[in-house]
């Protein structure tokens, strides 16, 4: 059973109470800070402002931006007046948000101005070009009937979108009890979160999150990191995730530490923060710390204070890990697994694991959660030190996909078993070993990439007749994306033609970064494409890059 019974709103304030003038927020390069009790009291303008427009408790809003202030003030405002926030990967393309805005049945979106180069503007009029001559708040789009509010996060005037200022103004429309009412009428079982997965059909699906989920996974991670409220944790991992908002911030709220985000991963910003703030533990994914580890002028700042973090999102090179360990400090820096739909930790290192079990595990299930590995034929529990497909069961599995009891099935047994379709080991003491995966999914840097999303896409292009896409080994990302193109007859393609034709349609790490021309695929004898045989020829005309 979960120990904290209340929800995201509530956790903030009962903090803010117990420790209010104890820092809660730092944006260092911003000159930012807010107190418990200052962040929980803007929360509540937001939160006011919110409903100001007319947002009900369940109604889902978006947010596509990096780790901004306002994201996190949306994160915990939304927590407190019951919209569901539905987080938008700030890599997506015009036709991904489009698909996300459209299924999740979004009303509002907040959205910055641009990401790198990619201007989120122009995309969003784009896609709704009503938008330009729309009054604030009266959208009707034709592709999104359910739009009706955009929010950009800044102080220039857009047409037919509010400011982040407008937004605090209207909080004035909304009464202190007006809020509290909405926010007693909250319960622990309510979806607060909507976090998008692509599954097997290649089409992403809307993982929905509850403030039981992610509240109690949040406090089982600072437990295990030992994380209390003297704790000061720069978060550079993008909010997006559940690394960012869950692994980083719900892990600070739930025991008062205070959070230090960077808006933007750079590996400077990084060192300068966690020298300049003292902070006390970090947060990354492998190829993070290897940027950190390689950045030129990394002898130059004291990292002294640095203690613990969580390192996730692919596996962890052993030599990686050492460094962390002995050029920055952390000696109990800990290893998470987990998933989207599982809020998102199953299990974790402890701080006291020896550095080999760091390294060559996951580490074991949380408290409050069952892990067991079966025989995915049978369905039966395997031995121990057998592979098998890991699954797990406890407070911290999803509600279920959003509009999607098909694939909610297929992923939750009838007892309440998650399948993770991850391949796994576990050994007498209960640590588990990742092994491989059931589905072809490819990690690179901490980024899920479904290849059947990148075939669908590539279809489009008029020359190609089938296409296979599988990830190969790579020492820098974990793993690359290759692609496997058989052209239409009397057609010839480059390489660069067919990069060009993704290039700002679909996101760049989902590009694949070798091509292959063939002639055939390696087939079953029932014809059916042997992805694995493909793999191994990747490895053999790419190597390991």
């Amino acid at each position: 059973m979960s120990d904290i019974q209340k929800p995201i709103g509530k956790l903030l304030e009962d903090m803010a109470k117990k420790i209010p003038d104890h820092e809660a927020v730092v944006y260092q390069k911003q000159g930012l800070r807010y107190s418990y009790q200052q962040f929980d009291q803007l929360c509540r303008q937001i939160a006011k402002g919110f409903m100001a427009l007319g947002i009900e408790q369940g109604e889902h809003t978006a947010i596509w931006a990096t780790n901004k202030p306002e994201w996190l003030t949306t994160q915990f405002a939304s927590g407190k007046m019951g919209a569901v926030l539905v987080t938008v990967n700030t890599s997506y393309r015009a036709s991904e948000l489009e698909y996300l805005l459209k299924q999740s049945d979004c009303t509002t979106l907040l959205l910055m101005d641009q990401f790198k180069a990619a201007s989120y503007i122009e995309m969003l009029y784009d896609i709704i070009p009503e938008l330009k001559q729309t009054e604030k708040g009266q959208l009707q789009a034709k592709k999104l009937p359910h739009l009706k509010n955009i929010i950009y996060l800044g102080h220039d005037e857009y047409p037919g979108m509010f400011t982040w200022k407008d937004i605090l103004e209207k909080s004035d429309l909304i009464s202190d009890d007006e809020l509290n009412e909405r926010m007693t009428s909250l319960h622990v079982d309510d979806v607060i979160n909507m976090q998008y997965t692509s599954g097997t059909t290649g089409f992403p699906k809307g993982v929905m999150l509850t403030h039981r989920n992610l509240t109690n996974n949040g406090k089982k991670i600072a437990e295990c990191m030992n994380l209390t409220y003297q704790d000061r944790l720069c978060i550079p991992v993008p909010f997006f995730h559940c690394f960012g908002c869950v692994i980083g911030n719900l892990a600070c709220v739930s025991v008062g530490a205070t959070m230090v985000p960077i808006e933007q991963y750079h590996p400077k910003d990084v060192l300068e923060t966690v020298s300049k703030e003292r902070c006390t533990a970090l947060h990354g994914v492998p190829t993070m710390f290897i940027g950190e580890l390689n950045e030129p002028d990394f002898g130059q700042y004291d990292l002294s204070s640095l203690r613990t973090g969580v390192m996730a999102g692919s596996n962890c090179p052993v030599e990686v890990m050492k460094a962390v360990v002995h050029k920055m400090g952390m000696s109990e820096v800990t290893i998470c697994y987990g998933q989207t739909e599982t809020s998102p930790v199953i299990t974790q290192t402890r701080v006291d694991d020896p550095l080999q079990l760091r390294v060559e595990t996951v580490g074991r299930a949380h408290p409050d959660v069952e892990v067991r590995i079966i025989d995915p034929n049978s369905g039966k529990e395997v031995p121990r030190g057998v592979q098998g497909e890991l699954c797990t069961r406890g407070y911290h599995v999803m509600k279920g996909y959003y509009k999607n009891p098909e694939a909610t099935k297929a992923a939750i047994s009838k007892e309440g078993w998650l399948h993770t379709g991850d391949l796994a080991v576990m050994d007498e003491n209960g640590y588990c070993r990742i092994t491989g995966r059931l589905k072809d999914m490819i990690i690179r840097g901490g980024e899920n990439i479904y290849p059947r999303e990148i075939e669908e896409f590539l279809y489009q292009y008029p020359k190609i007749l089938d296409v296979q896409v599988v990830g190969i080994p790579d020492e820098k990302y974990g793993e690359e994306v290759s692609a496997w193109i058989i052209l239409k007859e009397g057609v010839s393609a480059t390489e660069d033609e067919i990069k060009q034709f993704c290039q700002g349609k679909i996101a760049y790490f989902k590009i694949p970064r070798y091509i292959t021309f063939v002639t055939e695929y390696p087939m079953t004898a029932s014809g059916k494409i042997q992805k694995f045989k493909l793999k191994e020829l990747a490895k053999g005309a790419f190597g390991s890059v």
